[in-house]
């Protein structure tokens, strides 16, 4: 059997715990997978005395991840502090002018600096792998990169932030408001110390950046993805639309069109019968669509210490069989620079506006929609029980992104909307 394959962990939060744990519990089994021993010989953490469930007593200590990047023993550099740049950039490109490979679940790192570590890891024959980065323990990196290299790839979307997903879930089967879930789903540990980069939707549009890359060929481009967060979802929104067939999801999209590449993720409506619909709690889902294979659907856990690290040590039994490939499943110099292009691909939207309890308010809403060119294909009024307003719901047919825009602009200007309308794209899965 070949040499031991060494590792460097930088990082000992859950992921790195994770690799640790399986790499211990599992040496034989990915010494006969990867045809050689996988051994880690040192880690670096913050805080050596942090008690973290975990022996790390055969491993040399590193007060400095810059230390465990260059380190002669190690050939393998593992990422997992996090941060899109600082000290994880800076090891990350020690470790491969050190000539050793890396492996992280970075993907805020990979979404804003992506194309420059890609080109240095080429230029010196290393490899960056990141299954872990995005959507978890779903194999969707190895999927678009491998499995469907022979496919031109029409559409990527999905739900990619758990999160988020809990707390929709969680609202429309407690019933609770939206301030309440993001409370628990805080106490729970579920939100990053910034919880904007949750529920603002940030976290997700990173990993759309970094699928949008592999599925066309394209230098990942973050400032290029509209991002949208769940943050004005109400509990009326998610009661109501359920009355109307349908639950609601942030939901990442991107497709290649002939004005360019659309990346948006934002808060979507999508049929409550389909695998996006029937996908609860803190669960991912990443739908691909490729001209050969036609619609296929990955569906796992997100986030968590085993799944994650699970995707980690894929990335490192690849490069344990040295198996190498493209950083973004094509060399870097080939990327192409994407124009970003908003979507004009029409859709249905949902319209909920809060109407004044007077004769006529309904009839002018009509007219403005008639004048932006969108036509009502369902409609539902609502008793309120102060009797001075009247909640109305409308789901439009097809009309343009356009269309809505310049109604919603109009609709405050007919002097019968009590607060301001909010719209929600329908998505055909």
């Amino acid at each position: 059997m070949s040499s031991p394959l060494r590792l460097g962990i930088a990082g000992l939060g859950t992921v790195g715990i994770g690799v640790v744990k399986i790499v211990q519990k599992h040496a034989g089994l990915l010494a006969r997978r990867s045809g050689r021993p996988v051994e880690i010989t040192a880690v670096s953490a913050r805080d050596r005395m942090k008690n973290r469930d975990a022996d790390l007593s055969a491993f040399r200590w590193e007060t400095d991840p810059m230390a465990l990047a260059t380190a002669e023993d190690v050939d393998v550099f593992v990422e997992l502090i996090g941060g899109d740049n600082g000290i994880a950039k800076d090891s990350i490109e020690a470790a491969l002018r050190a000539g050793k490979d890396v492996v992280t679940a970075n993907k805020a790192l990979l979404a804003m600096h992506g194309q420059e570590l890609a080109e240095l890891a080429e230029s010196l024959g290393r490899a960056i792998r990141f299954e872990a980065a995005v959507a978890g323990g779903i194999p969707v990196i190895k999927t678009m990169t491998e499995s469907l290299a022979g496919n031109d790839i029409t559409r990527v979307m999905g739900v990619m932030n758990g999160t988020c997903n809990y707390i929709l879930t969680r609202m429309a089967s407690a019933g609770l408001p939206y301030a309440a879930v993001f409370e628990e789903a805080r106490q729970l540990g579920y939100l990053e110390a910034d919880p904007t980069l949750d529920v603002g939707g940030i976290d997700a549009g990173h990993k759309l950046a970094i699928l949008s890359s592999i599925a066309f060929g394209t230098r990942v481009n973050f400032d290029a993805v509209e991002i949208e967060g769940i943050e004005r979802v109400s509990i009326d929104d998610i009661n109501r639309v359920a009355d109307m067939g349908y639950r609601i999801k942030l939901l990442g999209v991107a497709q290649m069109t002939p004005r360019g590449l659309e990346q948006r993720m934002s808060p979507c409506l999508v049929p409550a019968d389909s695998p996006l619909g029937q996908l609860m709690g803190g669960t991912n889902m990443v739908v691909i669509e490729g001209d050969s294979v036609g619609q296929i659907v990955l569906r796992g856990a997100g986030a968590g210490e085993g799944p994650t690290a699970s995707a980690v040590m894929s990335d490192i039994v690849e490069i344990a069989r040295d198996i190498r490939l493209p950083v973004f499943g094509q060399p870097a110099a080939m990327l192409t620079d994407a124009v970003p292009a908003r979507t004009a691909v029409p859709a249905a939207y949902y319209l909920r506006i809060e109407l004044l309890d007077k004769p006529g308010a309904l009839a002018k809403v009509a007219t403005v929609l008639s004048d932006a060119g969108i036509s009502i294909d369902r409609m539902r009024q609502y008793g309120h029980p102060d009797g001075a307003s009247v909640p109305v719901l409308i789901v439009t047919d097809k009309t343009t992104p356009d269309a809505i825009d310049f109604a919603i602009e109009a609709l405050p200007g007919t002097g019968v909307l009590i607060g301001d309308p909010v719209e929600l794209r329908i998505e055909e899965v």
